[in-house]
């Protein structure tokens, strides 16, 4: 199976084989794969030619290591593009996921002065501040902190939360969606936030920042949200 006469190099090799056996399902998601010595001893190979080839592995996504007990292949990521503005919720049903969410936290505050100056607010007017978990399939996905006008939804209420906001907003407005604005950047996960995701500490997440307008350009939303980088990559189309 490996080619030790061949131009690519064995860790290549080995790499390819083990994606195959991935990709065939020989070796399912959530199932751990042979030890370093394990895979040395059946491709005659060296433990630290294995070792990079899953180090490799792990970097990409398709395996993850848990200290102690081996390494285990990899939930997919999710591919989000960048270039559309669509609700959590529609996302996950478009891939014939189910969503859901967990309610943390809803209430009415004045938000700090850097939040009310993205929302355009007064120094006296109310959002909603609102923590969701977001599920798919009962996984958790991302933690959601949004901030909502109170002018904007006045009625709003925990239960109208838990559905689509974009779908309720539109329909509340009666204007559509228009456009937002997102920073992104990746970060170590808080311990706080370690827990609603259930992934270690020392784990990376990918953390957007979006302000969302309606079409006559008034903002009604303002959210924090904080992906589990193992189960999302995000990607975008770029022309010239």
């Amino acid at each position: 199976m490996i080619d030790k006469e061949s131009r690519v190099p064995i860790y290549l090799q080995i790499e390819e084989l083990l994606k195959q056996r991935i990709y065939l399902e020989e070796f399912k998601i959530g199932e751990n794969i042979p030890s370093e010595r394990e895979l040395s001893e059946q491709l005659n190979v060296s433990r630290m030619t294995v070792r990079q080839s899953i180090t490799n592995l792990v970097n990409n996504g398709l395996l993850y290591r848990e200290k102690g007990r081996g390494t285990y292949v990899a939930n997919p990521k999710l591919e989000q593009p960048l270039n559309g503005l669509t609700s959590f919720t529609e996302d996950m049903r478009a891939r014939g996921m189910e969503p859901s969410s967990k309610l943390i936290n809803f209430e009415k505050i004045i938000p700090p002065f850097d939040i009310g100056k993205e929302l355009q607010l007064e120094k006296d007017e109310y959002v909603f501040h609102v923590i969701r978990i977001r599920n798919a399939d009962l996984k958790p996905m991302a933690i959601e902190r949004t901030y909502i006008p109170v002018k904007i939804f006045p009625e709003l209420d925990e239960k109208k939360i838990m559905g689509s906001l974009y779908a309720l907003i539109e329909a509340r407005s009666h204007q559509k969606i228009g456009n937002a604005i997102q920073q992104m950047e990746a970060a170590i996960v808080s311990k706080e936030d370690s827990k609603y995701l259930q992934i270690s500490t020392s784990q990376a997440v990918l953390i957007i920042k979006r302000t969302s307008f309606l079409t006559d350009g008034v903002p009604f939303e303002l959210v924090r949200s904080t992906y589990r980088a193992d189960r999302y990559k995000f990607i975008s189309e770029i022309k010239r």
